[in-house]
């Protein structure tokens, strides 16, 4: 089955397995996928990732992370930039989720990194996706 959109899948299925309250959950292995899962790993939402080889792609096996008493650090996770509609931000026009209490993805010239690291390197891009 051909996957038009790995990061959408990525994040959908993150969003299912804290649904489920997995402890684990395995994507696509991906270059933008491993750096969103890099921004998410640094910026505290999941506890880390490891990447696995099958022969073929690989996968990236993600380690989700929940608070003391179960509920899950990642309440929202929504992609922004989609195939039939990109959005991209200049370094001004970033914008700040949840009032600087959350997170945007952006892939930038740089690589991608989160809209705190994008701003203080002065640089732009596309705005993937949006976490809190």
């Amino acid at each position: 089955m051909a996957i038009n959109d790995p990061i959408a899948d990525m994040l959908t299925r993150i969003r299912n397995a804290l649904g489920n309250r997995s402890k684990t959950v395995r994507c696509l292995n991906s270059k933008v996928c491993r750096g969103v899962a890099e921004v998410l790993r640094d910026e505290g939402y999941i506890a880390g990732f490891d990447v696995i080889d099958d022969g073929r792609q690989g996968l990236i096996r993600v380690k989700l992370k929940y608070g003391p008493r179960g509920e899950a650090v990642l309440t929202e996770l929504r992609r922004v930039s989609k195939p039939g509609r990109r959005v991209y931000a200049r370094v001004d026009e970033l914008t700040r989720p949840r009032q600087g209490l959350g997170v945007s993805i952006v892939s930038t010239s740089h690589g991608v990194m989160s809209d705190r690291k994008a701003r203080s390197e002065r640089v732009g891009g596309e705005v993937l996706a949006e976490v809190a």
